[in-house]
């Protein structure tokens, strides 16, 4: 699996007079709590801000059922409906959030150069809020057929399944708009969801759900991926039931794990032996310009308000930075 990545900020095929539109003051990577709170500050900061994220379900608090003790919201509240309004806040003071996978970043470029599947985006300023849901073990024979059927990237490699039978493992709204890409090109597409339940808004479950060419699979995990030279089939397991070979020449994976979410950055950064990202008090990596809050830290309580309170912190440090001042600035109407 190849990425082909455009950098002069514009995505493949845009004309260097529209790349304006992928420049920003601050990129944030990563949608959750404290990545849409640092975009409510750097935006009300007049900063041009752009978070990119892969859905509003893809992280911990979109996930989560049921909220009853985050300040100010009285009751319960799904974390999915939590993070929307959060995510309405910060666009109502000019964010922008775009849906997106971060493949590769260049920090140590001016500006710094976020890579991503539908583009490539340029920042002075980059807030890394990408979580802790990274897949850690591999199921057996996925590592050895990565690139030969194994992917993690529909929209990348989907024109090469053309007319084949494809899988896709994962139960958030990235994997249901991943499968929903591949209709265009397979003839049968299976959705594996390792839950009895799909982790998505209502609308993206009914259109899955009752799409002529897809299979869904509730409560039913990969344990192998099968095939000599290219994927021949899944060896997958259902609750309730036995094992079973699935037929597919492709095979695509969505599922979340419990790992700070830090491949796309490689060696860039100081990393701890936990494989969390390594910042100071005003969360800012061993890189300038580069920031880390939330999940992906080790020594962060993992409570929504808390990534929010690093987010809101972080987001004063880039403004501090990118203006020049010496120390930040506390304005305790924003």
């Amino acid at each position: 699996m190849d990425f082909h990545f455009n950098l002069n900020g514009a995505e493949p095929g845009v004309n260097g007079s529209e790349a304006s539109e992928h420049e920003y003051d601050v990129v944030i990577i990563g949608g959750g709590p404290a990545g849409a709170t640092a975009a409510m500050y750097t935006a009300r900061a007049e900063l041009k801000t752009a978070v990119i994220d892969k859905g509003l379900t893809a992280g911990a608090l979109g996930i989560t059922a049921k909220i009853a003790n985050y300040p100010g919201v009285v009751g319960e509240i799904s974390g999915a409906e939590l993070l929307q309004r959060m995510r309405e806040q910060a666009e109502s003071f000019g964010a922008r959030f775009i849906q997106d996978k971060v493949q590769a970043v260049d920090l140590t470029s001016t500006p710094k150069l976020i890579f991503g599947n539908a583009g490539t985006y340029s920042a002075r300023a980059v807030i890394i809020a990408t979580g802790s849901m990274g897949r850690g073990q591999r199921v057996k024979g996925e590592d050895e057929l990565l690139g030969r059927g194994v992917s993690y990237c529909a929209t990348c490699d989907a024109a090469f399944f053309q007319g084949q039978t494809v899988a896709v493992a994962g139960n958030n709204d990235e994997a249901i708009e991943e499968a929903l890409f591949l209709t265009r090109f397979a003839e049968r597409v299976h959705l594996l969801s390792p839950t009895p339940d799909l982790k998505a808004p209502a609308h993206m479950v009914e259109e899955i759900s009752h799409h002529p060419k897809v299979t869904v699979h509730l409560g039913t995990v990969v344990r192998e991926v099968i095939g000599k030279h290219h994927v021949e089939g899944l060896r997958i397991a259902q609750r309730g039931q036995g094992e079973t070979l699935l037929p597919v020449t492709g095979a695509f994976f969505y599922v979340q794990g419990a790992r700070p979410i830090t491949d796309f950055v490689q060696d860039q950064l100081e990393i701890s032996e936990g494989g969390c990202l390594v910042v100071d008090k005003e969360f800012r990596t061993t890189l300038p310009g580069v920031y880390a809050v939330g999940d992906v830290l080790c020594n962060h309580v993992k409570q929504a308000v808390v990534a929010a309170a690093e987010g809101a912190i972080a987001a004063m440090a880039v403004d501090k930075e990118l203006h020049g001042r010496k120390q930040l600035a506390v304005d305790w109407s924003k």
